[in-house]
């Protein structure tokens, strides 16, 4: 017994179950990353949804995973949906036996297919659980465990309108830490996006070569930078983001913006032509995303939890694009905790084809607008999720 309670004390067990979309899998990542910058023999273990984001992203940050055969209940008519009480029920009796097996001090869900079944078998094993709620409206199923967990940490106020007080602790949500500190990364991102380092490298040429004043003044002109737009619309993708930016590039390049553009892994790249436009860098998914926000000074953005938490650390003026696609409509609940505070801007899915260009020209030429959206941004940022986190789960895991 001694020998356990020694194991325990110094080297947690714990299990993070979740996933389904980067909004879900990095905080995840981040939190295991404390947990591990505390205790280093810390024994982590995911779970998460076979053929899902998370089955690839989790190994590659480091650490294992198990996978349920679960997915989610469509709210709408479809034969889907006959097999997934089935699905349930073989994801429980998979996620007890990975208990059961496993021995966790501690079980965090994190959202997504997974973690409902996970913390559902954890909190009947009488296993302390904690749920980390990144949306400012909650799922149905977070609801239902609330009961059952022993914390529910937020990153909004007013969440008692759903979950237990007492329970309830406010911490932000977790952001990836490279993130924090964007100092000194403009030459870096400059490259590693393969922008040009100045607006007009032959008229520079020409200008040096010459003793013009005309000329030099000229130069220093052209050695202006770009101003670059970044636009995400989740690792999925977004279709109407999408189409409404392969529409608009004429006009972006006219307005003389370089632009960042993350399609997500259902949107077909090639059929954009990069040799037509040399100032857009168009890729599925952006690994160095700290270098993206570097070098950004618009963003463009779908309006999930994760991406909320960053742009207020960020602190670049955004305009956000909420997904009609997610349960509760809560996108949209999140990027008016931002607009109600001055914050950023809404531009409704249904709207972007007839609005997204002029909001952003009008971002774009209106620098008043430009300075009171990063300022009130940044005064929401939260920068120690994470920390404030790894202290709850070191407070509630078995000794």
């Amino acid at each position: 017994m001694k020998a356990t309670e020694a194991r325990s004390a110094s080297s947690p067990k714990v299990i993070i179950s979740g996933g389904g979309t980067g909004g879900h899998i990095f905080p995840a990542i981040a939190i295991a990353n404390a947990i591990k910058a505390r205790h280093a023999d810390a024994d982590i273990l995911f779970v998460g949804a076979n053929g899902r984001m998370e089955m690839e992203k989790v190994p590659m940050a480091g650490y294992r995973i198990e996978g349920l055969n679960i997915a989610g209940f469509q709210r709408r008519l479809t034969w889907k949906n006959l097999s997934f009480p089935f699905k349930l029920l073989k994801s429980l009796q998979r996620a007890k036996k990975i208990i059961q097996e496993f021995k966790p001090d501690v079980v965090i869900g994190v959202g997504g297919y997974a973690s409902g079944p996970t913390l559902q078998m954890a909190t009947k094993l009488g296993i302390p659980c904690l749920i980390q709620e990144q949306n400012s409206y909650p799922g149905v199923t977070n609801k239902i465990l609330s009961k059952k967990v022993q914390k529910i940490c937020v990153a909004y106020d007013g969440m008692e309108k759903f979950f237990p007080a007492e329970k309830i602790v406010f911490t932000g949500n977790p952001i990836r830490q490279d993130i924090s500190n964007l100092e000194n990364k403009y030459d870096e991102a400059t490259q590693y996006f393969n922008f040009p380092s100045k607006a007009n490298d032959n008229v520079i040429a020409r200008a040096n070569a010459r003793s013009n004043p005309d000329l030099d003044c000229f130069a220093s002109l052209a050695m202006t930078r770009k101003k670059t737009l970044l636009v995400i619309g989740g690792s999925l993708g977004a279709r109407t983001i999408n189409e409404s930016l392969s529409a608009m590039l004429p006009e972006l390049t006219k307005m003389d913006l370089q632009v960042i553009w993350q399609t997500g892994k259902n949107f077909d790249i090639s059929t954009v032509d990069t040799e037509k436009y040399p100032n857009i860098h168009i890729t599925q998914f952006i690994s160095r995303m700290d270098l993206a926000y570097s070098i950004a000074d618009f963003i463009v953005s779908r309006a999930g939890a994760l991406s909320i938490s960053e742009l207020c650390v960020v602190g670049k003026p955004a305009i956000l694009i909420p997904s009609p696609n997610v349960s509760e409509d809560h996108q949209t609940k999140n990027a008016m905790a931002l607009v109600n505070q001055n914050a950023g801007l809404l531009v409704a899915d249904k709207d972007v084809r007839t609005s997204l260009h002029s909001t952003i020209s009008d971002l774009l030429n209106n620098s008043e607008l430009q300075n009171s959206l990063s300022e009130n941004i940044k005064k929401l940022a939260k920068t120690d999720a994470v920390e404030r986190i790894a202290d709850i789960i070191d407070q509630i895991r078995k000794p």
